[in-house]
């Protein structure tokens, strides 16, 4: 009786133990299959963001310090890498991250586009008759809604799209302006072709006319010797 009861406490264990491991398996596959799920969500995120604003792209704060941006960067592209995500537009949404970055690291750029936010924050806070100068910890625009920062990204997309419709007005005017320029240009270089050309023929047949012109006169002159020679 001790053995078989000393035998049923030994086996206990290991059917305890079974489950146990199979919980941990599933966990692992669960957590797997989360990871993978919040990988596909994040390309989706980075690919509907706004393309010019690389803050929404990053999904990183307009204060953020040049290190903070290069931290936010370097974990977004890790966990979207096309190596470890299956996502078909994974290349798309990592070559929109090192863009957005690279444009951050850019401090004209940068400050071009923090001119912009800003024009943007202005305008968002005028309407709201509130001082320009309030900062975004203020407790008036902590409790609006929808909130500061949706409705701050939302009038910046507007002022950007302004400003990229200008921007594209502005090459297009330029573009035209040097066609017009070059074909300008082109027309006198023809109209210089073309009288250096004239002025070639004119050279080339100036012998020929200056010996037509001899041979009038001198046939005349005969004419004017005959003539008097028979009145005489």
């Amino acid at each position: 009786m001790s053995e078989q009861a000393s035998s049923s406490t030994s086996v206990a264990p290991s059917k305890s133990a079974t489950p146990a491991a199979d919980d941990v398996d599933i966990e692992k596959l669960l957590n797997r299959e989360a990871t993978a799920f919040q990988r596909e969500i994040e390309v989706e995120r980075i690919l509907k963001a706004f393309k010019l604003n690389p803050y929404e792209i990053l999904d990183i704060d307009e204060s953020a310090k040049a290190e903070e941006i290069k931290k936010k960067y370097r974990q977004l592209s890790l966990f979207i890498h096309p190596d470890k995500t299956p996502h078909a537009r994974a290349p798309d949404a990592f070559d929109l991250l090192k863009k957005a970055e690279s444009e951050l690291s850019d401090e004209a750029k940068r400050e071009e586009l923090d001119a912009v936010i800003k024009q943007a924050r202005v305008v968002l806070l005028k309407g709201m008759n509130l001082p320009t100068t309030l900062e975004d910890s203020d407790a008036r625009l902590k409790s609006i809604t929808p909130s500061w920062k949706q409705q701050l990204r939302a009038k910046s997309k507007e002022v950007l799209i302004e400003e990229e419709v200008r921007r594209r007005k502005a090459v297009k005017m330029n573009l035209a302006n040097e066609g017009l320029e070059a074909r300008k240009k082109e027309e006198e270089v023809m109209a210089k072709k073309r009288k250096a050309e004239d002025e070639a023929t004119w050279e080339a047949g100036r012998e020929q006319r200056v010996g037509s012109w001899r041979s009038f006169t001198s046939s005349k002159g005969k004419k004017k010797k005959q003539k008097v020679a028979i009145l005489g």
